[in-house]
């Protein structure tokens, strides 16, 4: 008769199982992405070790999600061309699978993934409510779409992942994403935190809240809750996401920072950070 599994090992399987079963559409046969020695961005590199902190990636996901939907060009291709107001949890898997595959899967794989992404982009394409024109593969819109996300995954694993970060390994990060930004097609396309942070700086004369832009925010924070998601960390991610967020960004959007309750709240999500890399970690 076989033995059972401590009850610590039967909760770190499980914890496991609801993340990959959060990250991967069993209806659809998805499997988590294989690490390859052939990724375009090499093993043992700064954005394999950001990339693969969940908590950090979900906070800093929904932080990026709320900072590119103030653009109203980002903001006006999503409302326009996709499924998002039914579906975010849908959008956000699609999103970290193609993350995964481009950092640590086999670079013909995160080529074919690159490529499939850009013939759509070649669809997404339309007016504003202004009549100003819009289209998905303008390298400027597609830098800022790299930055925002980029600059969130960045900040999110600062705070629950490693917190003394130093300077080098901060512009290795930008350093490493780089490629896959270009074989996007976006321009310009920072190699340094300075640099990244001052691209940034220069779209917020571009940015802006409107009703549009509101009920997107809405439908991201209150989004219905799955088994990882369960409404207590529910609650936890998006408020530390929006904790994460630039003043400039929290200010746009009408929303508070948790104040003298972030310091209480930041150690909460480091702990269920610290909960999920132990219960992800090789055995």
């Amino acid at each position: 008769m076989a033995s059972l599994a401590p009850p610590t090992e039967y909760l770190r399987r499980r914890i496991a199982g609801e993340v990959v079963s959060f990250f991967n559409d069993a209806s659809r046969g998805q499997q988590p992405i294989v690490s390859s020695d052939h990724a375009l961005i090499p093993r043992g590199s700064v954005a394999w070790r950001v990339h693969g902190d969940v908590t950090g990636m979900m906070v800093g996901g929904i932080a990026a999600l709320l900072i590119q939907m103030l653009h109203p060009k980002a903001l006006a291709g999503v409302w326009d061309h996709s499924d998002f107001q039914k579906n975010m949890h849908g959008r956000l898997r699609n999103t970290a699978r193609f993350i995964a595959v481009t950092t640590y899967g086999h670079r013909d794989e995160a080529q074919a993934a690159i490529e499939r992404v850009r013939r759509i982009h070649d669809h997404v394409n339309g007016t504003l409510p202004d009549g100003t024109p819009y289209d998905a593969n303008d390298p400027q819109l597609l830098a800022f779409v790299h930055l925002a996300g980029s600059a969130m995954f960045l900040a999110g694993w600062r705070k629950f992942g490693q917190p003394a970060m130093s300077q080098g390994d901060r512009d290795a990060y930008w350093a490493d994403v780089a490629p896959i930004a270009l074989l996007l097609g976006a321009d310009p396309v920072p190699t340094t935190d300075r640099e990244a942070q001052a691209q940034l700086t220069g779209f917020i004369s571009e940015l802006k809240a409107d009703e549009r832009s509101r009920n997107v925010r809405d439908i991201i924070l209150n989004a219905p809750a799955g088994k990882l998601r369960a409404r207590p960390i529910q609650a936890l991610l998006t408020q530390s996401a929006i904790d994460l967020l630039p003043p400039w960004g929290r200010r746009l959007h009408g929303l508070k920072s948790s104040g003298i309750g972030a310091l209480g709240l930041g150690a909460a999500t480091f702990g269920l950070a610290s909960t999920l890399r132990w219960a992800l970690q090789p055995r």
